[in-house]
């Protein structure tokens, strides 16, 4: 996945001015606080880290049209692209949602004056919407070269839904590789770039898994790996009558995507369910369009249903609570 990227060494085309927010960094509990209080930092800054990372939002993209897609990017999906849709002071200014940066980088102005903020980002303060909302607004201040670190936590200030138009979806564009941290600010011919730069859109692009979004459901990812395929698909449905819907189907033989498919088991993803099916060797993402399609009506009208479940049923849906892990 993208995460074996975050190693990956910044490049000469890549924005090299570091800028530390203006909120005090994190460090460890014993060492003497960053804001210069004398104290250590568990018994200064520390203590209101400590209640932010205390309170988490287990569902952070709810109310964003297409919030599968905000997971799916987050989680599961190694390089991708959303231009993203800014509202209020903030209108009219071009702005791109990614799932990984360089360094690990929360956000990134590109030398062309490209605005990026990342989603793939280590640490944070308990609310991911929060955490990208204080990155995106410190790169739209920011100039050109220069990247926005991670390790702080954010104050209270704006949160996604504040500063996005939270009724257009992004339009996710997944790509091969990370050329588009470059793109724009040098050639995209290999040929022209220096070997430092090849050297680390090699490294950046090694852990790629070749993955493709289906275009006849929303936030579903095949994903193609050497000995098999599959494909992950995050569902939007609050996770109880969702539960209740995935067990009906299973005791009835149709949490299914056709011949040679076996569901393997679901994990929660940002308040959200994310089934996950084997694929049979050589399946391409086109040949589970018409599949995922058929599961989706299916899926509906189980969700529709208010009878109570059978005993099979219940059966099915314990069951499906024990090969359930959680990822946030």
């Amino acid at each position: 996945m993208a995460k074996s990227s975050r190693t990956s060494s910044p490049t000469r085309q890549t924005p090299a001015v570091r800028e530390v927010r203006g909120d005090v960094p994190v460090v460890a509990g014993r060492e003497p606080c960053p804001c210069g209080s004398g104290r250590r930092y568990k018994a200064c800054h520390g203590r209101a880290a400590a209640r932010a990372s205390d309170a988490l939002v287990l569902r952070p993209f709810h109310g964003l049209a297409a919030e599968g897609d905000w997971v799916a990017l987050r989680e599961i999906v190694p390089a991708a692209t959303a231009p993203l849709t800014l509202t209020g002071e903030y209108a009219g200014r071009q702005a791109t949602l990614s799932t990984v940066l360089p360094m690990a980088a929360s956000a990134m102005v590109r030398l062309d004056g490209a605005v990026f903020v990342g989603l793939q980002v280590p640490g944070g303060s308990g609310d991911a919407s929060r955490d990208v909302a204080a990155a995106l607004l410190e790169a739209l201040a920011a100039g050109p070269g220069t990247i926005v670190a991670d390790g702080t936590l954010p104050g209270p200030g704006p949160r996604l839904d504040d500063i996005l138009d939270p009724a257009v979806a992004i339009d996710v564009t997944v790509h091969e590789g990370f050329e588009y941290w470059i793109d724009g600010v040098v050639s995209a011919d290999a040929a022209e770039r220096d070997a430092e730069v090849a050297a680390s859109l090699e490294r950046a692009n090694a852990g790629v898994v070749p993955t493709v979004r289906l275009v006849g459901v929303e936030a579903a990812y095949w994903a193609g790996m050497p000995e098999r395929s599959t494909l992950r698909w995050v569902l939007p449905e609050d996770e109880e009558p969702l539960l209740d819907a995935l067990a009906r189907l299973h005791a009835g033989g149709g949490l299914t995507l056709g011949a040679g498919t076996r569901f393997i088991g679901t994990f929660r993803a940002h308040g959200l369910l994310v089934p996950v099916w084997d694929l049979p060797v050589g399946a391409r993402a086109d040949d589970v369009e018409d599949p995922a399609a058929a599961f989706r009506e299916r899926l509906d009208t189980a969700l529709a249903s208010d009878v109570p479940l059978t005993t099979d049923e219940r059966h099915a849906r314990s069951g499906l609570l024990t090969r359930q892990l959680t990822l946030r």
